[in-house]
């Protein structure tokens, strides 16, 4: 990549980052269009091969912003003092909440990429798959598992979460009404029953 992509105007630069997210979103790699993604941003196809080189070239940055940005987010938005499942997993949605907000398609981009079976664009993000991941997976970590039912499977519960999420998403972007405050409400919902059925006590 270009660095002289950053010293674009925000405008621009977010513009260009949002039509990519968009159409990798929707197609995956093999079936986006570079013709769709500089005619979502508005702009030219020489200047995003300028910035960018090639498709392959848009998508390592692509990925890679995706997973920084979201990583940083969750640092600021998931609190290292929590311990309740629950609001630990609650902050995590929040924090991708904040993401949505300026980069809508940015969560569904990555959800896609993890099916991704592009040869190419496999082996161009290799060294930063699982990182997101394993994040998630060291957030929850903290959580108190004392507090669940004996027969709670908690890494059920947390597919039957991210299944859930991914479902809502995915509805809303297929009903063409989707907005990251009601899915984030409604996700929210969702947890409140949850945690309801599965702790052993009931919510001080």
């Amino acid at each position: 990549m270009n660095d002289k992509f950053f010293d674009l105007k925000k405008e621009k630069q977010d513009r260009m980052i949002n039509a990519a997210l968009k159409v990798f979103a929707l197609n995956g790699y093999a079936h986006a269009s570079t013709d769709d993604i500089v005619r979502e941003a508005g702009i030219s196809k020489g200047l995003l091969f300028h910035y960018f080189l090639s498709k392959l070239g848009l998508y390592s940055f692509i990925y890679d912003y995706s997973v920084r940005y979201m990583l940083l987010e969750l640092s600021t938005g998931v609190s290292s003092r929590e311990t309740d499942y629950f609001l630990l997993t609650g902050q995590i949605k929040l924090s991708q909440l904040q993401v949505m907000k300026n980069y809508p398609y940015m969560l569904q981009f990555l959800n896609k990429s993890r099916d991704e079976n592009v040869k190419e664009a496999l082996v161009e993000t290799e060294n930063r798959r699982g990182v997101l991941a394993s994040q998630y997976e060291e957030i929850l970590e903290r959580a108190d598992y004392n507090k669940f039912r004996q027969e709670v499977n908690v890494e059920y519960l947390t597919k039957t979460i991210d299944f859930m999420a991914e479902g809502l998403m995915a509805e809303g972007f297929r009903e063409g009404s989707f907005q990251p405050e009601i899915y984030y409400g409604e996700v929210k919902q969702y947890l409140d029953m949850l945690r309801a059925l599965s702790y052993a006590e009931p919510r001080e």
